[in-house]
């Protein structure tokens, strides 16, 4: 079927096709055809195309910026579009973007932290100076409500409580995410008042490539799906929040804060907020696969495999506040 809709919207990378591991909101394919590489991503968790024409907006946007590593290009179909529908019935939507060369990081190092932290900085700075000729269509962060309509308190709260038998061994990890997420919901004013832009939204190890002769060195951002209007440390919270937990992660806060700080320096208030944030995007998550698993996406050993992970991350992040804080400090401004 996939190879079919290569042939109709992009004939010239008709051809081998590779479905990739990994990923939980979109299957990847890589293709190869007379014009060379391809990457065809099938959205699964919506069906909405104003979410991917914001995504691709912003995608031209830096193609235009002079960014020193790369970031995806979606390829026109024949007809001159860069979204399509799957002919399954499905409803499905799906585009097909140019292959970067490059390696993903590896499980086991950090080693690219630096880079990633002069990579990102780069890349907020662009999405800063960028004129929205269009609005984005995902929320911030913090309008939890708006993003997780099936999560609100009070479904959150019985969930957790009163967990169904394949949760029942996790109740001491929901409570606690249950208690966050209302301590949360009781730091989200301030966030309002923070400063403001364009943000990636999901920047992590996984959504990255890395040089392949070189591999501390950043080489592509990927995966602007969630790119929206937001607090702009968030971008920082969000990397931080993914480099917790590996057994080089004080060094590696330190090495991405280093590389950051080289092009961005933030406000005190907006340093002072980041293990907010942190915590902020481990609820996110949470609440992102239980919605996936109300809704019937996930099965519950998905979820329940993300509520062990995610709750043993925010203990460990109540017993490194102190350290963090300390490698936090270099990002600050002069002014």
């Amino acid at each position: 079927m996939n190879d079919n809709l290569i042939k109709r919207y992009w004939p010239f990378y008709a051809g081998q096709m590779e479905k990739r591991a990994g990923g939980w909101n979109n299957t990847t394919y890589f293709v190869c055809g007379d014009r060379g590489k391809g990457v065809l991503r099938i959205y699964e968790t919506h069906k909405e195309q104003e979410k991917i024409r914001f995504e691709h907006f912003v995608l031209e946007q830096l193609q235009r910026q002079p960014l020193r590593f790369k970031v995806p290009v979606p390829v026109q179909t024949l007809a001159g579009d860069t979204i399509v529908q799957l002919e399954d019935g499905s409803g499905k939507l799906a585009c097909l973007f140019e292959y970067i060369e490059g390696t993903h990081a590896p499980n086991d190092t950090l080693t690219f932290a630096r880079s990633f932290g002069e990579a990102a900085a780069e890349l907020s700075a662009a999405l800063a100076s960028m004129q929205l000729e269009m609005p984005p269509v995902y929320p911030s962060y913090y309008e939890l409500g708006q993003s997780y309509p099936l999560c609100d308190v009070e479904t959150v709260s019985r969930f957790c409580a009163y967990p169904a038998a394949a949760f029942m061994d996790l109740r001491e990890e929901l409570l606690a995410l249950c208690t966050e997420y209302g301590t949360i919901l009781h730091s989200l004013d301030r966030l309002r008042k923070l400063p403001h832009q364009l943000v990636h939204g999901d920047l992590n190890a996984s959504n990255l490539l890395l040089d392949r002769n070189d591999p501390h060195k950043v080489t592509a951002l990927l995966d602007f799906e969630f790119c929206t209007w937001d607090v702009r440390v968030m971008e920082a919270a969000v990397i931080l929040s993914g480099l917790l937990g590996h057994e080089q992660e004080r060094e590696a806060v330190r090495q991405f804060c280093a590389g950051y700080a080289g092009q961005i320096r933030l406000y005190p208030e907006e340093i002072h907020v980041i293990p907010v944030l942190i915590r902020l995007r481990k609820i996110d998550v949470f609440l992102h696969f239980m919605s996936r698993y109300l809704n019937g996406t996930d099965g519950p050993e998905v979820l329940h495999q993300q509520v062990r992970l995610l709750a043993s991350d925010l203990k460990r992040l109540d017993l490194g506040v102190t350290w963090l804080e300390q490698e936090l400090s270099c990002l600050a401004s002069s002014q």
